[in-house]
């Protein structure tokens, strides 16, 4: 089981954990081979046991779309007080080591109580789409932060791609970017189709313009989450120094992220999660017309909360 030195380490599920898993065994066998399992495990787990509190703030992304630096970013704003900038955990450690991910925790084997140990604001992170989560979590009486960040879905199926095939065990042949193409496009994907991760009640940010106005992007999320910088912190440059050590060029290069190591438990080492984090890349790899489909069916699925890429 993955743990950190940064969080407690996950308790032995009792009798009601073992009912939910029960259930979810027994709707498992009746779902088709392709249905999100992942989703719908972590999904039943919230639901019959994890108690929110109103200081929580949750990180919720559909996968490649910038989580690892959100989970920095988050983590480097709440406790910027805490480390000092020169001596910082991101120095030293994941962000996936510094944030709680429910997924890693909430299955067979484990269960929520570990959250309850964590001083608050309780930072967590999730793959689950913002529509699976429980209504005490999302109704307009929870006081639950949450912060999305979206990509061009061109991007996230390229990225998605090359890490597929990564962590694709070596015996079997890699999947073509066709292949996945297809499946992405159906709506075949883990946590969910791409588009079920548009929340309509939360910070949304768009990981195109954390690339181009990191700064801006920066002021925005503390403004959010009630801990704005201070004109002494604006003075003494905090923003900046957050976006620095933050940036996709300062956690590549740290040596903990160059591991190829792999956690307890888990198939995927540090080094995995950094690729090349560019705007635009899907280009060297799309088609004209794959492009243009997939344009099309994004502005279809999102039409209805009047939200688009471009």
């Amino acid at each position: 089981m993955e743990t950190s030195k940064f969080f407690p380490n996950v308790e032995t599920p009792d009798a009601g954990y073992q009912k939910t898993f029960k259930n979810y065994d027994e709707l498992l066998s009746t779902l088709p081979q392709s249905k999100d399992i992942l989703g719908i495990r972590g999904s039943m787990l919230i639901d019959d046991h994890f108690k929110p509190q109103p200081t929580d703030i949750i990180i919720t992304t559909s996968p490649k779309c910038g989580t690892t630096w959100l989970r920095a970013l988050v983590f480097s704003i709440i406790n910027r007080h805490s480390f000092d900038l020169r001596d910082h955990p991101l120095h030293k450690a994941n962000p996936r080591e510094l944030v709680p991910f429910f997924e890693a925790f909430i299955h067979k084997g484990g269960s929520t109580p570990f959250v309850d140990g964590i001083p608050s604001p309780r930072l967590l992170s999730t793959h689950l789409p913002y529509s699976l989560f429980p209504t005490r979590m999302i109704d307009d009486t929870s006081a639950c932060h949450f912060v999305f960040i979206c990509r061009d879905p061109k991007d996230v199926l390229v990225a998605k791609w090359h890490f597929a095939n990564k962590l694709r065990p070596k015996e079997l042949p890699p999947l073509s970017l066709e292949e996945t193409f297809d499946l992405f496009c159906k709506g075949v994907s883990h946590y969910r189709p791409f588009w079920d991760h548009s929340p309509k009640k939360v910070l949304f940010l768009k990981y195109e313009d954390v690339k181009k106005e990191p700064l801006g992007c920066v002021r925005k999320v503390a403004e959010f989450l009630g801990v704005p910088f201070t004109p002494e912190e604006e003075n003494k440059e905090f923003v900046e120094q957050i976006v620095k050590q933050c940036s996709f060029e300062s956690m590549s290069s740290q040596y903990v992220n160059k591991l190829d190591k792999k956690h307890q438990q888990s198939s995927i080492s540090n080094s995995d999660f950094f690729r090349k984090g560019e705007v635009g890349d899907w280009v060297n790899h799309l088609s004209p017309q794959m492009a243009e489909n997939l344009d099309q069916i994004t502005e279809q699925k999102l039409q209805h909360i009047g939200f688009n890429f471009y």
